[in-house]
């Protein structure tokens, strides 16, 4: 499955820049991991603290961007296997000139492979469901749905007039 399907589409579209501008100066990166579920993310979580493993994530479940289809992380490819020392500084700058948020910026947990698209929201306002799910749309999600509203609607229609006959 590719992992950036199931991102908001907004930042779909700006992950799957970035692969492209990065293709162009001969980067190959892949995906490493893209939505997170709650249980996924305490699994990253306990990490280092209570499970074996080096501490990944500072996020509990619901504290992430992962957990709200906003965030993705990436790994450049050097002779087809994973590169993590690459040269992060240019992806970086690759992933906010497609607008992008990197998590190599941070200060408390410096976050090379991460980056993430918020809208200006906080994880507040995801946490309270309090967000415009359309400020994450494309253009062409918003026609996807405007069709499948409207296919719902004549199907609604269709079985109606099947109950009067």
């Amino acid at each position: 499955m590719d992992k950036l399907t199931l991102l908001k589409p907004i930042v779909e579209s700006k992950a799957r820049k970035l692969l492209e501008e990065a293709k162009k100066k001969g980067i190959v990166l892949i995906v490493t991991s893209s939505l997170r579920t709650f249980a996924e993310q305490d699994a990253l979580y306990a990490q280092g603290r209570t499970k074996p493993g080096n501490i990944v994530t500072n996020a509990k479940a619901g504290q992430s961007w992962h957990n709200w289809a906003c965030a993705f992380d990436v790994v450049a490819l050097k002779n087809g296997s994973p590169d993590w020392n690459c040269d992060w500084s240019e992806i970086g700058k690759l992933g906010e000139s497609v607008g992008l948020e990197w998590g190599g910026r941070w200060v408390r947990f410096v976050d090379r492979p991460h980056f993430q698209y918020t809208a200006g929201y906080s994880l507040a306002d995801f946490q309270r469901g309090k967000i415009e799910e359309s400020k994450f749309d494309t253009s062409q999600s918003t026609k996807l749905k405007e069709t499948i509203r409207e296919l719902i609607e004549k199907l609604a229609t269709l079985i109606k007039s099947k109950k009067r006959v």
